[in-house]
This record gives C-alpha cells, sequence and structure tokens, in this order.
C-alpha cells in the first residue's frame, strides 16, 4: 500500500474516532440534561409526594382531632347529663315550699286570702283598723311580716303607710285560719282634718298583688295629715 493510501486510511480512522467521540459526548451531555430534567421534576415529583403525605397526616390529624372531639362531646354531654341528673333534684328542691317559707310554709299568695278591714279602735282617744286574712287556700301558708299599706283619700289621692318597729312573729296559717294586722293613727278632735280615707290598699307579705278594701264606716276621723304618724303594724296569729 501506498504511503498516500495509508494517510487517507488514517485520517478516516481519525474521522471516525473522532466522531465516535463527539457522539459520545453528545449522549453524554444528553443524558445529563435528561438527568437534570430529571432532577429538576423530580422536586415537583416530591412536592406531590409530601404534600400528599401531609395531606394524609392532614387528614388523619383531621380524623384524629374530630375523633377527639366527638370524644370531647360524648364526654361534655355525658358530663351534661350528669350534671342534669345532679342539679334537677336540687331545682326541685329550691323551688319546694320547704325553700320559700324559710324552712315553713310556702307566702300565702293575695288569691289564697280573704280580707276585710274592721274598726278596732279600743276607745274614742286611739284610732285603729285592724286587717283580717283568712286561708281560704287547701294548704298551710305564711303570712309572716309587714303587709304593704296605702291609703286612698276621696280626692283620688293615696299615700303609703310607714311600718312600726315591732318585730314580725312566724304566722302560718292552716285552711281556714285568720291572721290579723293593725293600722293605728291619730284621731281627730277638732272636726277641721282634711284627711278623708276611703279606701286601704293592702299588699300582703312576700306579694306584689293587692287588694282594695272599704274603711270602716264607723272608724274614727283620722287627725291631722298622711304622715308617719300613721303606722302599720306586723302580722299576726288572731286571737
Amino acid at each position: 500500500m501506498s504511503s498516500n493510501a495509508t494517510a487517507r486510511t488514517a485520517r478516516r480512522r481519525t474521522l471516525r474516532v473522532a466522531a465516535a467521540v463527539l457522539t459520545a459526548g453528545a449522549a453524554l451531555s444528553l443524558t445529563a440534561c435528561s438527568g437534570l430534567d430529571t432532577n429538576g421534576a423530580k422536586p415537583a415529583g416530591q412536592t406531590g409526594a409530601s404534600t400528599g403525605t401531609d395531606s394524609g397526616t392532614a387528614a388523619e390529624s383531621s380524623g384524629a382531632g374530630s375523633s377527639t372531639g366527638t370524644q370531647g362531646a360524648d364526654t361534655q354531654a355525658g358530663k351534661s347529663k350528669s350534671g342534669s341528673g345532679t342539679s334537677a333534684p336540687s331545682r326541685a328542691h329550691s323551688g319546694g315550699g320547704t325553700a320559700q317559707g324559710g324552712g315553713k310554709a310556702k307566702f300565702c299568695r293575695t288569691s289564697d286570702l280573704t280580707m276585710e278591714a274592721v274598726d278596732s279602735s279600743p276607745d274614742q282617744k286611739v284610732g285603729e283598723i285592724t286587717v283580717q286574712m283568712t286561708n281560704k287556700g287547701g294548704s298551710t301558708c305564711s303570712a309572716a311580716g309587714f303587709a304593704g299599706v296605702d291609703l286612698k283619700d276621696a280626692d283620688g289621692t293615696s299615700a303609703p303607710v310607714h311600718r312600726g318597729g315591732e318585730v314580725p312573729r312566724i304566722t302560718d296559717l292552716k285552711p281556714g285560719d285568720t291572721a290579723t294586722f293593725s293600722i293605728s293613727y291619730k284621731v281627730d278632735f277638732s272636726g277641721n282634718s282634711l284627711a278623708n280615707p276611703t279606701n286601704i290598699i293592702v299588699t300582703p307579705p312576700n306579694e306584689t298583688h293587692s287588694v282594695s278594701l272599704k274603711w270602716p264606716a264607723d272608724a274614727l276621723k283620722l287627725g291631722g295629715s298622711y304622715d308617719d304618724s300613721i303606722k302599720v303594724h306586723p302580722v299576726g296569729i288572731a286571737n
């Protein structure tokens, strides 16, 4: 073989090797790029997996929370039921007559009582009106304390009557029993008094409903004005 042919053959081999090297380099470059793309996509995949894991964890946490909440609700419901069972007797007890009557009978309601006002002046010098309250109900009730009293005048005005200084007594009324309280006042001896009571507005002790009673026609004339010289005295059992 001539030297020229040998040179051409060597050149072709060199070109082939170079081409092979270039091809291999290109392949490596593509592989490297593909790897970068894969790596670039991988975090997204990992993020998705992480999100899925987080979602799963969140779901589990949510489920745990829901379970805990349910248990809490059941516990609260249990406590509520237990509390209701415990407090119901207390409510029933506190709503009974014993609690209202302070260990005695329940307070007499206005509707439980029949009332009447009568003149009870001991003589012509001392004025006194007695109000009788009879228990017309079917059970014992308490009328202990001071009744609220207002005197209504013929001119349409009314004035409250002040309490005396006595201490109230226990006054339990069985059905048919009568309790009384009195109103004391100064008597007019001049004949010039402008006070002309026509009605006694009575509110029993521990009540809010009132009854209007006629001022006794035979009562002594009230002297002076409607002031604190007129006194209402506490309720007591009738003799």
